[in-house]
């Protein structure tokens, strides 16, 4: 067992770009858990699905006139579920494009869009301050409200470790954590002194109970969620920060800006270890292919699919971590 610790091990780190595509500002990008497949949702209301290893655009679903902010596949259905500016969620089979279901989900823009890994249910959250869940084999019946926020809710995603909870990020400066059981949230994140606008579980290659936020002041804050703690500050960033993203495969976070950059941080050091812009606008979303060293970014202009190139990987962090935790 190494007994160099992770700040001290060497650690090496490039991005690749393979390919971009233009487009109309793109506002999420999604990933297919078999095919090699990018979900694009754009503020002119079009998703798109392209294959990133022909570069081919697979589908096109013109879905409303209004910005679509959020889509998010659901494999096991053969589905693409989307939220848009006119207050509507629509599914979608992705093979016939068909729709399958059209339902007025909310009093205003939604915002985000969250599908439960193994239950038939889908999160929204919007701008009417209101987080919804709805259970498809209900006939999309919204079977609960979450309430608390007092502005507007940017962003939901459920924790990939307890998929009973979920967190929930609000222009009112706060996170929250929730049960899917009750309509009152388990406890509130306070910290950031402006707007949150995106959170992300930081489950990989991790055994602490770490949740990621960038917001409206530039920064992106570390939390314990469970002690209700910021561990770590990460500043760097000169306008909002848009998103957040672990990557599956190799110890980094990234985080996008409307300062056109995305910065990226070493996750168990929290080190900044590169700045990259593609010159495409400011950046709204960011992703990665689990069981690939692609991250993907999507930006005013259109989307960048680049290749990770790291020493380092999640089983080494572990080991490390392992080794650390058995000297104690």
């Amino acid at each position: 067992m190494s007994n160099t610790s992770a700040e001290q091990r060497p650690f090496t780190l490039k991005f690749e770009r393979e390919f971009d595509q233009r487009s109309e500002r793109v506002k999420s990008l999604d990933f297919h858990p078999t095919e090699a497949w990018i979900l694009v949702s754009l503020y002119s209301g079009t998703l798109c699905i392209w294959n990133y290893h022909s570069q081919v655009l697979e589908k096109s679903i013109k879905v409303t006139e209004s910005p679509v902010r959020s889509a998010k596949f659901v494999a096991r259905k053969q589905w693409v579920v989307a939220g848009a500016d006119d207050k509507f969620i629509r599914a979608y089979d992705y093979n016939s494009v068909e729709k399958i279901k059209e339902v007025e989900a909310h009093t205003d823009f939604i915002r985000s869009l969250a599908v439960h890994p193994t239950l038939p249910l889908v999160l929204s959250s919007s701008d009417d301050m209101l987080v919804k869940l709805w259970d498809w084999e209900k006939d999309w019946e919204c079977i609960r409200i979450f309430e608390g926020h007092s502005h507007y809710v940017m962003q939901v995603t459920f924790n990939p470790v307890d998929t009973n909870t979920f967190a929930s990020a609000s222009l009112d400066s706060s996170v929250k954590i929730w049960d899917l059981g009750s309509p009152i949230s388990s406890f509130t994140l306070e910290g950031h002194s402006k707007g949150v606008n995106c959170a992300e579980f930081l489950t990989s290659g991790s055994h602490k109970p770490y949740l990621i936020t960038g917001s409206d002041d530039h920064l992106v804050k570390v939390w314990d969620y469970q002690t209700g703690t910021c561990v770590r500050t990460l500043e760097g960033h000169t306008h909002y920060v848009t998103a957040v993203y672990v990557h599956p495969e190799v110890p980094i976070i990234l985080t996008a800006s409307e300062d056109e950059t995305i910065r990226i941080w070493h996750a168990t050091t929290y080190r900044l270890e590169n700045t990259l812009n593609y010159e495409l606008g400011r950046v709204w979303a960011v992703g990665c292919v689990k069981g690939s060293a692609k991250a993907v970014f999507g930006c005013d202009g259109g989307t960048v699919v680049a290749k990770v190139i790291c020493s380092q990987s999640w089983d080494s962090v572990n080991l490390e971590t392992e080794g650390e935790d058995s000297k104690e």
